[in-house]
């Protein structure tokens, strides 16, 4: 069994059994047929994959790895907030009547300030300080930017990373990460956001010459909608295998240069994919 696998499971078993419901209270996702999507939650979830072990995809049901690339890319590497840019249809429920999501995501991360270094976006700044200050603990990225959430058609969910470097017994420099998230959907958001944001510390790793150490997720509301839960309820009890390995090109050194074809999952065995998941919007 993957550790992701577990953590999936025992998360998912803590919030069926010890969460609140949000049913009857005022919640603004509502189901496609206008019925107001309930919620099951915990506060306050914090997993820790160690990436130095094993990759954190989940066995229980495959995990759409190169469309998970495909956005983290489209975030962090193209900084878009064009749907048209994405290969897959995750975001066409929020996209307005120029096909973008507004100042939001990838949008948040192209927008440059001024540091005493010089003028830098987000991406660039973690970029040069793994590079010219890896020690530094001020490493970090947010998108939940207040003066600009009037024009998000979605409000960040996962909206934080602070990258933070230590060292292995051999004295390599080994990047962890936090990844800060205000709500997930955990049937259809938590192994796909864990993936794309463990490939981004390999990413960032490999670029900077580090290792990749510890990815931990901390997620403020952890829910599993009225709807997903007998769903829930039939995948934690499925069959698990061992995690898969990961593939990155070992030859790119330039963040930039990244392509989904530079990364695989080999050997991936995982259960059948859940089908026809409802979606509150």
């Amino acid at each position: 069994m993957s550790a992701a696998d577990q953590l999936f499971i025992r998360m998912c078993t803590d919030i069926l059994e010890n969460g609140t419901s949000t049913e009857g209270e005022k919640v603004r996702p509502h189901w496609e047929d206008g019925s107001p999507a309930y919620t099951i939650k915990k506060f306050g979830v914090v997993n820790r994959y160690d990436l130095s072990k094993e990759f954190p995809a989940m066995t229980l049901r495959p995990v759409g790895f190169k469309n998970c690339i495909d956005e983290i890319l489209w975030i962090w590497q193209k900084k878009s907030n064009q749907v048209k840019e994405l290969n897959s249809h995750i975001w066409d429920s929020w996209a307005d009547e120029e096909g973008t999501i507004g100042k939001a995501y990838g949008y948040q991360m192209g927008v440059k300030h001024q540091y005493r270094e010089g003028l830098f976006d987000q991406v660039d700044r973690v970029l040069y300080d793994l590079k010219e200050n890896p020690y530094s603990r001020r490493i970090m990225t947010n998108i939940y930017v207040h003066e600009d959430l009037h024009e998000m058609n979605l409000y960040p969910c996962a909206y934080s990373m602070t990258f933070n470097v230590t060292q292995d017994a051999e004295h390599h420099l080994v990047l962890n990460a936090i990844l800060n998230q205000r709500s997930q959907d955990i049937l259809t958001a938590n192994n796909w956001n864990v993936c794309q944001y463990a490939v981004l510390v390999h990413m960032f790793a490999q670029v900077s010459g580090m290792k990749a150490g510890e990815l931990v997720h901390v997620i403020a509301d952890a829910h599993i909608y009225d709807r997903h839960i007998p769903i829930v309820k039939e995948l934690i009890k499925r069959p698990v295998y061992d995690a898969p390995e990961f593939y990155m090109n070992p030859d790119i050194t330039d963040f930039y240069a990244f392509t989904p074809d530079d990364f695989e999952l080999r050997n991936y065995i995982a259960g059948p994919q859940v089908k026809q998941i409802p979606v509150a919007v």
